[in-house]
């Protein structure tokens, strides 16, 4: 992929933003387990930073998907895993349908506030007993005069404890799961809708996460993104640009990893010698620095396809599949070379190992990433030719 200037400003800008108005706080908000979402995020809407890929007409700068990739890789220089997961979730989760598929009027309502960082957005699909399996999710929205009424629960819905509106996925018909699905609007200060206490993770500490209720919580139906029994689809497409993200995301994670375990071990010195000097060691740092590279120009031919229009469902998701295994990798290995500074909590490489455990499970676990890969090589069991 062959990047402009204007790749290259918008990769400053986002590098200038995450220096000065992110990382001297990630240490603060780690502790706190959660950061000031709406003003960080105003901030960045002020830059255009939100709605880079989304329609001029509602803020956005209308730029195709590679400018995304760009301020993707960016915010991996963030010194935690939860801001980030925060900002791409708004970005690349729980808008990229409603701009696509919503009405003009939804559109102003609800994306043209999340473009300027006025209104935090979350995505609602997963379910405590559906996850990865979307078909599987029990939460209904019935229709009542010109209104839905929505009963169910939600979990692990990332930014939920300050979002501002869900895009909801619910069951609106009794039809085969793949087919019954539709896409809803939300605002979360409708009445009905609550809110758990913030779970406690393993990792992205900083990002604050709940579960949901929705007990007869009443909406119009003007708020449906797109055509009803469509939002199975639509949750399918919006998928690959946040495994796309996500793979994006985790190359700079993953870099800055690489980067302070090396400078550590040029300064540790063990048995006479700065520990970098050992072979194994630096070989091993310059096999993880390829393998990051080998998961850059993959995630780059699958950007440069789904701009040319392509089904990149494949390479999505064998994108999603290697960032996932190699952050835990990449956190592993460094860790090891930290020493006992390793397993201290605010170390860069213990940060990414509970961090970036979450990549292998969340938008789609590693075991689904598998079975869409082999569905489409077309060697599942069982498969005739």
């Amino acid at each position: 992929m062959k990047f402009t200037a204007e790749h290259e400003a918008l990769r400053r800008a986002t590098t200038q933003f995450v220096e000065k108005e992110i990382n001297p706080y990630v240490a603060e908000w780690e502790a706190a387990g959660r950061f000031p979402m709406h003003e960080v995020f105003k901030k960045m809407g002020d830059l255009g930073l939100l709605g880079i890929c989304k329609p001029v007409e509602n803020g956005g700068l209308g730029l195709d998907y590679s400018y995304n990739l760009v301020v993707a890789e960016a915010l991996g220089r963030i010194n935690c895993g939860g801001v980030p997961l925060a900002i791409g979730v708004q970005t690349d989760m729980a808008t990229p349908a409603l701009a696509r598929f919503g009405s003009p009027e939804l559109r102003e309502k609800f994306l043209t506030k999340a473009i300027a960082g006025e209104y935090i957005a979350s995505i609602a699909v997963s379910e405590p007993h559906a996850g990865s399996d979307v078909a599987a999710i029990k939460t209904t929205a019935v229709k009542d005069g010109d209104d839905y009424i929505i009963n169910g629960t939600k979990m692990w819905i990332t930014n939920s404890v300050q979002s501002d509106f869900l895009c909801l996925l619910a069951n609106t018909s009794d039809g085969k799961p793949h087919s019954n699905k539709s896409m809803i609007i939300v605002p979360t200060n409708t009445p009905g809708v609550t809110r758990s206490e913030p779970l406690d993770k393993l990792g992205m500490r900083s990002t604050e996460t709940c579960q949901l209720f929705f007990d007869n919580v009443r909406v119009p139906q003007s708020n449906l993104v797109g055509a009803e029994g469509m939002g199975f689809m639509m949750q399918m497409m919006q998928f690959q640009e946040e495994r796309l993200w996500a793979a994006a995301n985790s190359l700079g994670g993953m870099e800055r990893c690489i980067e302070a375990t090396i400078e550590y071990c040029r300064q540790r010195s063990t048995f006479g010698q700065p520990l970098i000097d050992n072979q194994v060691v630096h070989f091993r740092l310059a096999e993880l620095q390829s393998e990051v590279e080998a998961l850059r120009a993959l995630t780059y031919q699958a950007c440069e396809l789904h701009i040319a229009g392509e089904n990149v469902t494949k390479l999505a998701s064998m994108a999603k599949l290697k960032s996932g295994r190699l952050t835990r990798e990449v956190a592993d290995s460094c860790l090891q070379y930290w020493g006992g500074m390793g397993f201290m909590w605010d170390n860069p490489a213990s940060q990414l190992y509970r961090d970036g455990r979450l990549g292998s499970i969340g938008g789609g676990a590693d075991e689904i990433m598998l079975g869409i890969i082999c569905k489409l090589m077309d060697i599942l069991p069982g498969k005739k030719k």
